[in-house]
């Protein structure tokens, strides 16, 4: 009889418990299944799991104290969540948020910007200072003066301000990174970009890394059809050769500050060493900063005997390409 009473007694306590953990497990479902919006939370450094339950309970991402720490004790994370700043929901149950912690998926903010590819270094700063991102007069200052160790600024003028070597594509960065950090950055990816390969193909032109940019800036400027770049390219390359104008309405541009449709006489009479219709060979600097795709023609030219290339009458960014004047002035006139 009293082993009989016993059972029924341990029964019922064990029916208690059971029950009590499975309405404690019922508290760790999301606050809100159907909410969208995310809540900042933050670890304190030294933290413990009772504090940071509270914290969670008082921010509404957790139903109930109790429940959460039983969880934490059920998953054997005690003490393992990490100080930082987190992005939680009210749609994340309990255990999400703890593995969260435990992992320590803190929320970094960031900052993005994107530059285009033939932006010149005016431009990128104007889109930065606009963006509120940088102080122009800091910038500038360490374009021409800062200490960037990269193998491919040896031997780069930096009067030039890194003009070409900003790399032009999209940037996340941290929050508060300063105009060291943004440059440094872009710098950066173009030497990601411009591999050991290039280096050697580079050297096999006879071409210093400078003058290869120089000339993709060229390129990235005059080229506006993707399969036309290696062939724009060519047409530079054959002029170099034979000591020939390069006559880039780009490098005339570069001197207007302005991206004249249509360039006048006077303009192409500039005297400047960027004027390519006075002064042979490559401009003393970059014109822009060229992509990937530019950088790959001016490395890589297509094989022709071209010299000479126009825009043809479709307006599509495509041109005409021939290897005489006569041939170039006959398809420049189609459009007229």
């Amino acid at each position: 009889m009293k082993k009989t009473i016993f059972l029924v007694v341990f029964a019922l306590m064990l029916f208690s418990l059971t029950g009590c953990a499975g309405i404690l497990e019922k508290y760790n479902e999301p606050v809100d299944v159907n909410s969208t919006e995310e809540v900042l939370f933050t670890v304190p450094s030294g933290a413990s799991t009772t504090g940071i339950a509270n914290a969670l309970l008082e921010q509404g991402l957790i139903q109930n104290v109790n429940a959460f720490k039983m969880k934490v004790k059920q998953l054997e994370v005690d003490g393992q969540m990490k100080a930082g700043d987190y992005k939680l929901s009210k749609s994340m149950n309990a255990e999400t948020i703890i593995e969260k912690l435990v992992s320590g998926d803190t929320f970094v903010e960031t900052i993005s910007f994107t530059i285009p590819e033939g932006y010149e270094v005016r431009q990128i700063v104007d889109k930065l200072e606009a963006e509120g991102l940088i102080n122009r007069e800091a910038f500038l200052d360490l374009l021409q003066n800062g200490t960037f160790e990269y193998t491919f600024l040896e031997n780069v003028d930096r009067t030039f301000l890194l003009e070409g070597y900003l790399f032009p594509d999209t940037y996340t960065l941290k929050a508060g990174a300063t105009e060291f950090d943004i440059i440094d950055r872009m710098l950066k990816r173009f030497d990601e970009v411009f591999t050991e390969t290039y280096y050697a193909r580079a050297e096999e032109l006879g071409m210093t890394v400078d003058e290869v940019i120089r000339l993709a800036s060229i390129i990235e400027r005059e080229a506006k059809v993707k399969e036309e770049f290696p062939i724009v390219s060519s047409v530079f390359h054959n002029r170099l050769d034979i000591d020939m104008l390069l006559q880039s309405c780009a490098t005339v541009q570069f001197i207007l500050k302005e991206r004249k449709e249509v360039l006048l006489f006077s303009d192409i009479a500039i005297e400047d060493p960027y004027n390519t219709y006075l002064y042979a060979g490559l401009p003393p600097s970059p014109i822009a900063s060229p992509g990937a795709l530019a950088i790959e023609s001016a490395l890589y030219p297509a094989d022709t005997n071209y010299l000479y290339f126009v825009t043809t009458e479709k307006n599509d960014g495509t041109h005409y390409f021939n290897e005489t004047l006569e041939g170039h002035n006959r398809d420049a006139a189609k459009g007229n």
